[in-house]
């Protein structure tokens, strides 16, 4: 297939290229480099692979890369971590409603008059933000509140976009929504604020590579978000990769929406203590508390088993060895100073 990917300079689609042109698709990338700038990517000079730096905004554009396209992924979006939400509460809302309804619009247009079959939007956790059912299923995200960050509601707002399309326009659709990914690529974005965590200055991150940035810095004790005990389930991009592969390959996925990610529960105070043993080793681990977020979700646990069931997917990468690979990136890009 030719697959259409947007924000392919982004952090989940370094690791979706590369797997769909494993897989022999060809991929046509756009992105912006409004987050990280131009970043060089593995998969540059692939022959299966052609890249346009533009704005996914960009009506005329989209449907000139779309036209002759198989399959849309819908990435592009301003995504951050925690900070984020707060620090940009009106721009994620708006900035990435304009994205959307642009590459819908396109998405629209290339079904009615090209060869375009589906949209897969690339949806979020965070769409169960105010859910109190764990595990949390496909559907869920119909009966629980609506999220209450501004972030959680605009992905949950692609959702109902893929509803309209295919409701109106019948554009197939497949709804992905991977938890919390982890992996390499993650770098400094360029409108990061810079905060301290204790004595340590950070870029506006996700937890892990905060952590790791913090551990490999020296500082001890360690500051944590909260109490530690925020349960997540830290997903390898590579497993997301392949899930992301199987939703636009796999005929089963027409119309469906599905969670991505590890089964595995794991505490921030466990993920913590793990990345302090591999950095540290025997040395005592010590911690403190930092007060939280608003928006620091207690609880994240997806239910699996749609996605295994129809899909035959499962992320079977366990975090120590997504630490393995992690943490001597990290470190080398704290030596470059991209992170």
């Amino acid at each position: 297939m030719k697959i259409l990917v947007t924000g392919s300079a982004g952090f989940i689609a370094g690791y979706l290229v590369e797997e769909l042109l494993k897989r022999g698709h060809f991929v046509v990338g756009i992105d912006n480099y409004s987050k990280y700038g131009p970043v060089e990517k593995s998969y540059d000079h692939h022959p299966n692979y052609s890249f346009v730096q533009g704005d996914v905004k960009d009506s005329k554009l989209m449907k000139e890369l779309v036209a002759d396209c198989d399959q849309v992924v819908a990435i592009a979006a301003m995504i951050g971590g925690i900070t984020y939400f707060h620090e940009y509460a009106y721009d994620l809302l708006a900035e990435n409603e304009r994205i959307t309804a642009t590459t819908f619009d396109a998405a629209i247009w290339a079904h009615q008059h090209k060869k375009l079959q589906k949209i897969n939007v690339l949806s979020s956790s965070m769409i169960y933000e105010s859910t109190a059912v764990y595990p949390s299923p496909e559907g869920e995200q119909l009966r629980c509140p609506p999220p209450l960050s501004t972030y959680g509601f605009q992905k949950l707002a692609c959702e109902y976009f893929a509803k309209g399309a295919w409701e109106q326009y019948k554009l197939p659709y497949t709804i992905i929504r991977p938890f919390n990914c982890v992996g390499i690529g993650e770098r400094r974005a360029k409108n990061d604020k810079e905060i301290f965590s204790g004595n340590v200055k950070l870029a506006m991150s996700h937890v892990v590579p905060d952590l790791v940035q913090k551990t490999l810095k020296g500082q001890d004790p360690l500051h944590i978000l909260g109490a530690g005990n925020q349960i997540r389930h830290y997903t390898y991009g590579g497993d997301l990769a392949e899930g992301i592969a199987l939703c636009i390959e796999n005929e089963k996925a027409v119309n469906e929406d599905f969670n991505l990610s590890t089964p595995v529960s794991t505490t921030v105070l466990e993920l913590a203590e793990a990345i302090w043993n591999k950095v540290n080793g025997d040395k005592a681990f010590r911690y403190i508390a930092d007060t939280p977020f608003v928006y620091d979700v207690q609880k994240r646990i997806p239910a699996v088993a749609k996605a295994k069931n129809l899909l035959g997917f499962e992320a079977k990468t366990d975090l120590n060895a997504m630490l393995d690979e992690v943490i001597p990136w990290i470190k080398e890009q704290l030596k470059t100073g991209n992170i």
